[in-house]
């Protein structure tokens, strides 16, 4: 039986997917992009669940003021700023330096 927030879950992955090398969006602007501009914390979820799929960028989801909020869901205690300095993205005190540079905004589905 499917539960109700798979499809959720699964536009949520489909649009992080897509977030450019060397970028980083929120789990809001996902949520926004998503037409559900209220679930963040879902999207939060979501993205939780999501740490056995190789293929989704999630390190490049962070909270809306650039912090590394998800970064205790990776193996490893600085797995995430790794991942993220390795595409070019300096992060201080689990902050992502210059934040809005390197923020990417998700087309909104209708």
């Amino acid at each position: 039986m499917k539960k109700d927030n798979d499809n959720f879950f699964e536009r949520v992955y489909d649009i992080a997917r897509q977030i450019p090398y060397g970028r980083v969006t929120s789990y809001g602007a996902i949520a926004k992009a998503l037409g559900t501009a209220r679930s963040a914390r879902m999207v939060g979820w979501a993205m939780n669940a999501s740490h056995l799929m190789d293929d989704l960028p999630a390190h490049r989801v962070v909270n809306r003021k650039g912090v590394l909020t998800g970064k205790h869901h990776f193996d490893g205690t600085s797995l995430m700023q790794q991942l993220l300095e390795s595409e070019g993205i300096e992060v201080i005190d689990n902050q992502i330096v210059d934040f809005e540079k390197h923020f990417w905004e998700p087309e909104i589905n209708s």
